[in-house]
């Protein structure tokens, strides 16, 4: 069968991209360093801006929803380091190929190999603005639990479906070009339309449950956000987070599969 073939293609590629984990490791880490090149504080300039932009967010809807400091600094932070991932991989890797054209048309690497590398040169930047979380917790004077290890599973489960998502953008936007531009208009009503700058306790009932029931983003963000404040994530977050990447995945490996062998031509 045609979807059996596809299907076959598209995990022998990934598979043999997982074993170039150290390549891509270090492809990411150099475009880490790239970008910040003969700088002194190198990629902590980035802890730095997001510092400043938590601290000014919190300062303006702070007041405006009269939330205590205790309790919204620590949510706002961990929302906007999360979404600074979310977004750039989703932005990235409608040029994850593109990007990528000199490589893939002069050597024989894995395809999947290039998002893997978009991939984690986001995780590093997220390790590095992860390290403002601790100290906000000390300035609230808030502790971790043991609970804050879910945190972890409900990382990897929304690393894994931003990577099947990332793979079909990659793909789509090497096809067509104008995408990346409806992908960025999309998560700009996203961030809104997520718990990032506002709670979800501050929704009127009604309104609150059906907005925050279909919004796959409130359930990726709580599963990794919740344990962190002490609240582990209903049973219905995990459940849609799960099924998500099992489903997404068998879509996008159909998918790639059936497009791998033309996006060199494409580029």
């Amino acid at each position: 069968m045609p979807i059996l073939k596809h299907l076959k293609s598209a995990s022998a590629d990934i598979a043999r991209a997982l074993r170039h984990l150290p390549l891509v490791g270090l492809l990411a880490w150099q475009d880490v360093k790239q970008r910040y090149r003969r700088s002194l504080l190198g990629p902590f300039w980035l802890t730095i801006s997001m510092g400043v932009m938590i601290g000014s967010i919190f300062m303006v809807f702070g007041q405006i929803f009269d939330v205590s400091m205790d309790e919204f600094l620590p949510f706002l932070a961990i929302g906007l380091i999360l979404w600074t991932l979310l977004s750039s991989v989703l932005s990235e890797a409608c040029t994850a190929f593109i990007g990528a054209e000199s490589i893939i048309k002069q050597l024989p690497l894995p395809l999947f190999v290039h998002v893997l590398r978009m991939i984690w040169r986001n995780l590093l930047i997220l390790l590095h603005n992860m390290v403002i979380v601790p100290l906000l917790f000390l300035v609230v004077g808030k502790g971790l639990g043991w609970d804050a290890l879910l945190s972890i599973p409900g990382l990897l489960l929304l690393v894994l479906n931003l990577a099947w998502i990332a793979l079909i953008l990659g793909v789509l936007c090497t096809r067509y070009r104008d995408l990346a531009q409806i992908v960025g208009s999309i998560l700009q009503v996203m961030f809104y339309l997520t718990p990032i700058m506002w709670m979800p306790g501050l929704l009127p009932e009604r309104a609150g449950r059906f907005l925050l029931a279909f919004n796959p983003l409130f359930h990726w963000f709580e599963t990794v956000r919740g344990p962190l404040l002490g609240q582990p994530p209903s049973l219905h977050s995990w459940l849609v987070c799960g099924a998500m990447a099992v489903v997404g995945w068998v879509v996008a490996l159909a998918f790639f599969g059936r497009h791998r062998a033309r996006i060199a031509y494409w580029l």
